[in-house]
């Protein structure tokens, strides 16, 4: 066994499937005010199952009192309206239906499906309805839904400065459901910004927050809360999209500061309802990929000049933020073979030499967390800047060293990481026969 694989095998904790699998991760994390979970991949079931299995012991356990996750804010409202217990949606199934555009499985999955019934149940089961944990989106995708649910908003509350948003909203029209065709015409110059627009809207509301609040106490506070969410999207998705033609380092950056931002109106937010006694601030668990919630700083983003949500929460919150990542050696995954086409179930060929994958493979554990926190021998031999593999909602594993690794110092990046040595594909809500077929495995690896 190498040296350094020895040494951190000597330091990790096994996961047996014992209840106590967490207690150290829980200890770790549980005085903090935000924990982020990540996962190497975007379809990975074990890393839904655990991230669920740890946040129910957060909410339970250590008062957590929200779920924010890479999702679009409208759909993943739709979800928390349901598991508080105030939609009309019948079950869980019918409460993710806003997962409509690609990738769908991310959260229209088996696993999301479960921790949903799960999160309303225990709602269900609280007597103050302001104990309730909520569910919420931090991306920033859904530039068209989020209008109309401005719109949707007004309408019922201030028809005057609903029609004063649509004329300023028809900016948008001549380009359909079609954003990046807006942001390549913007960039262009072949169509006018719809910059001042999205702007002028955003603070109009704003304006008028005191007046609209008033009106029926928390369910007015909760649906202006909403909008003002989707008019401060609608600004940020519009500048994301323009963003888009002037380079990738741009546009990544304008949308985590984004999520960033999301989550601290959202930790205000669940703050200013009271909720607790005596007043707590409001913790907030948050799901999204490594590449998100990981300190960019530890990584080769920061040469490239990228931030990202773990970075900027951890600078903004140093004692009160704990990063968990995933790592998995091989499986399989689900994932599309180009941006938006249909779910696929791959294989996931085993992590190349040099990782630290491979290395977490070479300790002889299946399943482990480590503690990055602590100073020992382990640690910093860990410390030696190493590949990190990142899958996505694609995958191409005939690219894969050009695809899907980066460099990265494991131990700046994250405070824990928990590794599944062989993980399976999440199983997504409408499995196609694409998804059922998978790869074939006699073609594995050579593809020939």
């Amino acid at each position: 066994m190498p040296n350094v694989a020895r040494m951190v095998g000597g330091q990790v904790q096994p996961l047996t499937g014992e209840h106590s699998d967490f207690d150290r991760l829980l200890e770790l994390a549980g005085s903090a005010r935000f924990v982020l979970l990540g996962e190497a991949s975007h379809g990975t079931h074990e890393f839904y199952r655990i991230r669920s299995e740890i946040t129910k012991r957060l909410i339970t356990g250590w008062g957590f009192s929200g779920v924010a996750v890479e999702a679009d804010w409208p759909d993943a409202y739709r979800v928390n309206r349901f598991v508080r217990a105030e939609s009309d949606d019948a079950d869980a199934t019918e409460a993710l239906g806003g997962f409509r555009r690609f990738p769908q499985w991310m959260w229209r999955n088996a696993d999301v499906l479960d921790f949903v019934g799960w999160l309303r149940a225990h709602n269900d089961a609280q007597r103050n309805a302001n104990d309730r944990v909520g569910f919420y989106g931090l991306d920033l995708y859904s530039l068209h839904a989020s209008m109309a649910a401005v719109l949707s908003y007004l309408d019922k509350v201030d028809p005057v400065a609903a029609a004063r948003a649509r004329a300023r909203y028809a900016c948008f029209d001549a380009f359909g459901q079609d954003p990046q065709a807006y942001g390549f015409a913007a960039t262009l110059g072949l169509s006018a910004s719809c910059e001042t627009a999205v702007l002028n809207q955003l603070v109009d509301l704003q304006q008028s927050a005191d007046t609209y609040a008033r009106r029926d106490g928390r369910v007015a506070r909760d649906a202006l809360f909403f909008a003002e969410q989707n008019a401060r999207l609608v600004r940020n998705a519009e500048s994301y999209y323009r963003a888009m033609f002037l380079g990738p380092v741009l546009s990544w950056n304008l949308r985590d500061r984004h999520m960033t931002e999301t989550l601290e109106q959202l930790a205000t937010f669940l703050d200013e309802e009271g909720r607790r006694s005596p007043p707590t601030p409001a913790r907030i668990v948050v799901w999204a990929h490594n590449s998100h919630l990981g300190d960019a700083r530890a990584t080769e983003m920061a040469g490239r000049g990228e931030v990202n949500v773990g970075q900027l929460v951890r600078v903004r919150n140093p004692a009160t933020t704990k990063l968990v990542g995933f790592t998995t050696y091989d499986g399989t995954v689900t994932a599309a073979s180009d941006w938006d086409r249909p779910a696929e179930r791959k294989v996931v060929r085993p992590a190349l030499d040099g990782s630290y994958e491979a290395l977490f493979h070479d300790t002889g554990y299946r399943r482990f967390m480590l503690d990055l926190t602590t100073d020992t021998e382990a640690r910093r031999a860990l410390m030696t800047p190493r590949l990190e593999r990142a899958i996505g909602v694609v995958y191409r594993p005939e690219t894969e060293r050009v695809s899907h690794y980066f460099q990265a110092v494991l131990p700046r990046q994250f405070d824990a990481i928990l590794h599944y040595d062989t993980t399976r594909a999440v199983e997504p809500m409408e499995r196609t026969g694409t998804w059922e077929r998978g790869e074939i495995p006699e073609t594995y690896p050579s593809a020939l």
